[in-house]
Order: structure tokens, then sequence, then C-alpha cells
């Protein structure tokens, strides 16, 4: 047997106090979790290893005792950097640095995967102009999500008269990574799994650094058996291989269709009901105008607009492309954020970034946590929770049109769609509109100078930001425009003389 397999046990003692480790896995995709429970049981039982430095481009794990939260532990630890923690309230994790227990910084995904191609290559510094005049900006905040956070890990700098973040490139001693299927050597597949999350930018950039790789993998094949156009990791980035032989393929029962192995016929997908999702989904489905148009689509709400045009059999010519590689076909449910069912390509993140950043995107439907006056948005803080900005960042940079869907009003709402038309019932505990964000996610004046067109697209109302503020452009039919919306917006906002009733096919 090959030096290079061993237990999870063994390979987590590969893991030395202080390391900076980069782990892979998005939400529960492609998640290395039996190699982090091991390190977990080591620390809880040794204390060993402790005052770790975490990076992850995306968020790995998403539910109790799974991923991330295996670091939940007073000095496992250190600093933790990556693209966000949880959207979860109960999340350890979050609590540790909601409490100051843990140094943490948020970097928007695509810089991220970049940094570790530049670190791949031996590069001290990644430059971008993605995240200018957002909370990653040092003049915002330079990505701190605490008050224990103070080192500045991005300064600004000034290239031939163009602003650019710079981020200081850091070492890295072990990657942590999944694949389905490795050989004897080490080499490593993906053939049944969705998604590939930069795993050999992750192990690459360990190997430049003189560090170690370790791979979860579900089985092992023959030395020379697999094909060679399917390795995606070699063997000579590999240093340990962990055999879990039960782990469930990502995507579950959607696993074929997720990979392309199979077709799926969208006929299946379950329909909407008729409530205030349903509506705004309809709305935001008539901003995709005349096809082709290539459509990203954020957490929440977003992700499901899809099934609108399923329904409508409006889908020719839209493409929807993923930040996390997925291109054609249509999303899966929500605990398989990041892959679409039937689609045409497979593509790794560092190279959808590179996509993204080139301008290729016409729409972006994203949520939204709250937005102010000025038309900026906020996504990675607020109302308690820190999901951080996950490819908001990347994803809003460059597409020429914004469209951010939510509820008016979120936290107990009661509103229902009865009779052809809203019945608020309840107002929920808070409004998406407010006088400042709490956090710059995406800033409204940077994005309207490059061009770009913000809408907010709510159940009652619809606003574009422009240069003099917001803009009521489209009120739902029985909605009261004083009592039902601008008593709850905490700001002046310009009624549009040509403000219109919103479709009332949008609420039958």
């Amino acid at each position: 047997m090959s030096q290079k397999i061993m237990t999870r046990q063994e390979a987590a003692e590969l893991v030395k106090d202080r390391d900076t480790i980069v782990v892979c896995g998005c939400e529960n995709l492609l998640l290395p979790d039996r190699i982090l429970s091991a390190l977990e049981e080591r620390f809880v039982s040794t204390g060993h290893p402790r005052d770790l430095t975490d990076i992850h481009p995306v968020i790995y794990g998403m539910g109790e005792n799974c991923g991330l939260e295996h670091f939940a532990h007073e000095g496992f630890l250190t600093r933790s950097i990556g693209s966000g923690f949880s959207f979860l309230k109960t999340s350890r994790t979050s609590r540790l640095v909601r409490e100051n227990k843990l140094e943490a910084y948020v970097m928007p995904m695509g810089t991220l995967y970049r940094m570790l191609q530049n670190i791949s290559c031996g590069e001290p510094y990644t430059l971008t102009d993605v995240g200018l005049d957002t909370f990653v900006d040092p003049r915002y905040g330079g990505g701190k999500f605490n008050s224990r956070t103070t080192e500045d890990i991005v300064s600004l700098v000034n290239l031939g008269g163009h602003p650019m973040l710079s981020y200081k490139n850091p070492g890295i001693n072990v990657a942590i990574i999944r694949a389905q299927t490795a050989d004897e050597n080490g080499n490593l597949t993906l053939e049944q799994e969705p998604v590939s999350l930069g795993i050999y930018s992750m192990a690459a950039a360990a190997k430049a650094c003189g560090g170690k790789v370790i791979a979860q993998v579900n089985r092992i094949a023959a030395s020379g058996s697999l094909p060679p156009k399917r390795v995606v990791v070699p063997s000579i980035l590999v240093d340990a291989v962990v055999v879990e032989e039960d782990v469930p393929l990502s995507g579950g029962r959607l696993n074929f269709a997720l990979t392309g192995e199979n077709r799926m016929p969208l006929g299946r997908l379950e329909r909407l009901p008729l409530d205030i999702r349903k509506v705004i989904l309809r709305r935001a489905a008539m901003e995709i105008g005349q096809p082709p148009k290539t459509v990203n689509l954020g957490v929440g709400i977003p992700g499901f607009l899809p099934r609108i045009l399923v329904e409508n059999g409006t889908m020719d010519g839209v493409t929807f492309f993923t930040e996390h590689g997925s291109l054609g076909g249509v999303p899966g449910d929500r605990s398989n954020f990041g892959t679409n069912i039937n689609p045409t390509a497979l593509m790794d993140p560092t190279q959808v970034f590179q996509a993204f950043r080139g301008g290729l995107l016409d729409l972006s439907f994203l949520g939204c946590g709250q937005m102010d006056r000025h038309g900026n948005v906020n996504v990675s803080s607020f109302n308690g929770i820190v999901p951080g900005c996950g490819g908001f960042v990347d994803i809003a940079h460059k597409t020429k049109k914004l469209v951010f869907c939510a509820t008016f009003s979120s936290g107990g709402a009661d509103i229902a769609v009865e009779d052809g038309r809203l019945n608020i019932r309840q107002e929920g505990r808070f409004f998406k509109l407010v006088p400042e964000v709490e956090q710059i996610t995406l800033n409204g004046r940077n994005a309207r100078s490059k061009g770009q067109t913000i809408l907010f697209i709510t159940e009652r109302a619809v606003f574009r930001a422009l240069d003099d503020g917001l803009h009521l452009i489209e009120l739902a039919d029985g909605v009261d425009m004083e009592r039902d919306v601008l008593a709850h917006i905490p700001f002046p906002v310009t009624v549009d003389e040509c403000c219109r009733k919103m479709d009332a096919g949008l609420f039958v």
C-alpha cells in the first residue's frame, strides 16, 4: 500500500501549531469533513494543533458540528480569512467572531482564489480593483470583522493613476482538500463531483510554500488506471490520502444531474406557490428582456428565479453561470447552492472569476440585507449575523445590470397574496431600506460611475438607485404608498412622475 494512504488521525498529525491551512468546500459540497473532525478530536484531547490560521475562499460546512464549526474552540484558531463565516445565527464560529475571540477577515471570493494562484507562482502580492470603496477597502475597514482584528492585510496603492487594493500573500503550510478518487500514487479525480472549488490552486499554493497537501477521497484506484484527462490534482502535489468510502457524493439525489452524467426533465421541478417570493421573482424575470443573456444568481430568493422561467417556458437564450463553476442548466435546491441541474460545462471557479472580472455577466439577481439612500447595499454583516460577502463583490464588480431581490421587511412579516393583490397583515421587525448601511458590500456611487444599473425589487414596490437618490418607479395594486411604503423608509425617496402599477399578472 502506498505510503501516502493513511488514516484521518495520521493525517491530522501533519498539521502543526501555528500553521496556516487552506480548506476547500462550498457549504457541504466537496467538504473534507472527516479530516476536519479528526483535527478537532486531536485538539480537544491534546490541545494541539493550536493557534492556526484558516483560509477559505468559500464558507465550508453549513450546519452544526461540520466544516468551519470544527474549529469553534478558543485557541484552536487565531485567525480566519475567508469570503464569509455562516448564514446561521446558531454558528459557534460566528459567535467567536462577535465575541472578539478570533481574528476575522473577509475578502471577496474571487480575490481569494486569485491570491492562491499568485501564491502558487511565488508572487508576494495580489493586486486588484475589485472591492474598491467597499468594506474590504482599507478606507472602509479593510475587511476586519471585529475589534480584535487590527493588523492591516490590505493597503491602497496607486498604479499609473489608478487606485488598487494590494494584499500581502500569506504562506500556506497545509492544504486540506477533497476529491472522489485517488490512485495509489495520489493522483486525484472528480468524475462524479459537480464542483472543483480551486483544489488544484490550493494544492499548488501549499507546495510552493513547502507545505503539505492532504486529500480526503471516496475510493482508491490502481496506479496508472485513471485517465490522464480526468486528473485534476497530480500526485506530485499530494502528500497524504485519507479514504472515507461511506461519504456521500456532493448533491445527494441530484448528483447525476449536477455532474452532467444524465439530464433531468425540468418538468419535475416543483412549481413555486403563489406568495410574495413568487411575486418578486416574476417581476425580476421581466428584467431579463431580450435574450441571449448570461445571468448570475445570488443566495436566497434569487436562486429560485429559473423556476419562473421554466414555468413560463422562457428559458431559451438565458445562460445561468454560478461562481462555483456550473454553466448552463438551472440551479438545484438550496442545499446544493452553486451547482446547476443539466449544466453544459463545469469549470473551476478560478476560471469563472476571470470571466466575471472581464464583464461577461449581463445581469445578476442578488439578495439584499440592507440598501441605503445612496444605493449602497449590505449583504455581509447585518442584524446580528456575519455571513460575509462570498462572491458578491466580484459578481457585482462589472455586471451590467444589478437586480436586488428581497422582501420589503423581514423578521416576523406576514404578507399574503390574495385575490390578485397583497394583504399586509403584519410588518417585519427589520426594514431593508435604511439611512446608512451597516457595511458597504456594494458602493452605489462607484457602480453608477461604471454605468451599471441598480434596481431593488420587493413584493410591494420597485426602486431604482440614481445619482440623486432612490426613486420609486412601481407600486403594487392595493398598497398605500404613504402608509405601506414611504412611512417605513427613513429618508426622502423620489416618486417618479411615471411611477406605475406593478403588473397585475404578478399577483395571480
